[in-house]
């Protein structure tokens, strides 16, 4: 469509439009107000300098070339870059990239009592170089500008978490040179990467939910609030361990357990447990509350894909606390879907981990995965239907056995940029002061 004559093609997109063909409409819509997007004047400057003029041609409905530029090769290229390097806001004559966006936002709620911030990113291998040097060029220039100093690191998703790939009968696929077809395995194989950190309390969100500066300090607030939640209730399960495991085990001991475990963490114990002994209900709440901690911040659910908070009942008949998303719902249980869909709360990836034990020790993080929890996906190469096999999902069956609280927050600390167009949303434009 787009290599037809300017007029044709403003054409052929309204026809798609009208009849509402989502990608016609998200191109007009682009086109229509690519001026506002952060992006902008890179790209007038790399058109400019093959002799194109963005505007006229915005001007004139001929998108081809416009669009050509934006994701082609010969322009800036963005069909190969990965989100975090793409810029995001626009801040006078500069902008952002989403990576720069979360550099500044740490300073809201991660630096420590000499504004030092620890971030750390994982990326795929073949734009490490380009985060890298970005990262050295953003560290100096964020650090002078908000006094500050930011520790940096970065990692990959390791390729022994890969996983075979099988044509829909589960034959093994093969590529042309009769080599078997391995695939990633899904966010759940960054369990490792965030074990390798060895990190007390952790922060964990997407890349692309990030906000321009006239937000951040709602965001970083709600962001200190959680964390401030995960760090009491850490305080209040390492002081019923530490009475346990000291061997005080009198029916006060157990009375504030007790409110801490189906209080807080709203668990539940098995039926008779007021006649155990004493030291049964000691190994019972060592086991039940030696866990890492997570606090979940979860927005009213407004139409957005992905899970939510859920109660899940397990093979034994308890109720856990789980993230379920949508690939995890049975399509063939009508119940299961309409639960689903009737949720009230979604998850918007805003984590605060408590990733070490009551002895200072991290956590061996394995152990605490629901291996039942794995997916089989739908995919496709070269032309041929496979399924792939993903690993229980980070913050889904990666984290199922962790102690888990739900809180809900502000719908407004959630701005994914999950397609071009999410960049025109008011909470990604210049705020009310911006010059």
């Amino acid at each position: 469509v787009l290599s037809l004559p300017e007029r044709a093609t403003r054409r052929v997109l309204a026809s798609l439009a009208e009849r509402a063909d989502q990608a016609a409409v998200e191109v007009i819509t682009l086109m229509d107000n690519i001026r506002c997007c952060a992006f902008y004047p890179d790209l007038e400057r790399v058109m400019a300098g093959r002799g194109l003029d963005a505007g006229s041609l915005l001007a004139a409905g001929d998108f081809e070339p416009v669009l050509r530029h934006l994701v082609g090769p010969e322009g800036l290229n963005y069909e190969n870059l990965p989100k975090g390097l793409l810029p995001f806001h626009r801040y006078g004559g500069e902008s952002r990239t989403a990576f720069e966006e979360h550099l500044v936002e740490a300073v809201y709620y991660a630096a420590d009592c000499v504004r030092r911030c620890s971030l750390h990113f994982t990326v795929s291998p073949e734009h490490m170089d380009a985060f890298q040097r970005l990262a050295e060029k953003a560290s100096q220039a964020f650090g002078e500008l908000l006094e500050a100093s930011f520790d940096i690191g970065f990692s990959t998703q390791s390729r022994s978490t890969d996983t075979i790939a099988v044509h829909t009968d589960n034959r093994p696929f093969r590529l042309p040179d009769g080599r078997l077809l391995f695939r990633p395995g899904g966010h759940g194989s960054l369990l490792g990467n965030l074990s390798a950190l060895s990190g007390d309390i952790v922060y964990l969100k997407n890349i692309d939910n990030v906000v321009p500066d006239y937000l951040k300090e709602e965001t970083g607030g709600w962001k200190r609030a959680v964390g401030g939640l995960l760090v009491e209730i850490q305080r209040r399960v390492f002081h019923c361990l530490k009475r346990i495991s000291a061997g005080e085990i009198s029916d006060e001991g157990f009375e504030a357990a007790l409110a801490v475990f189906t209080g807080d963490l709203s668990g539940s114990v098995p039926e008779g447990f007021g006649n155990w002994p004493r030291d049964r209900k000691a190994s019972f709440f060592i086991d039940a509350l030696d866990r890492p901690i997570r606090v979940c911040g979860m927005v009213r659910n407004e139409g957005e894909p992905g899970g939510g908070p859920f109660w899940v009942k397990e093979k034994d008949g308890t109720l856990s606390r789980q993230i379920i998303e949508a690939a995890q719902v049975d399509p063939g249980s009508a119940s299961q879907r309409k639960l689903f869909a009737a949720a009230a709360h979604f998850n918007p990836v805003d984590l605060a981990c408590g990733l070490r034990d009551v002895r200072g020790k991290p956590f061996d993080l394995t152990r605490f995965v629901d291996p039942d929890t794995v997916l089989v996906s739908r995919k496709s190469r070269d032309g041929k239907d496979l399924k792939a096999l993903e690993h229980p999902g980070l913050w889904n069956g990666g984290m199922a056995r962790w102690l888990t609280v739900f809180v809900e927050v502000p719908v407004s600390t959630f701005n994914p940029v999950k397609t071009v167009t999410d960049l025109l949303r008011p909470s990604h434009q210049p705020g009310p002061d911006a010059l």
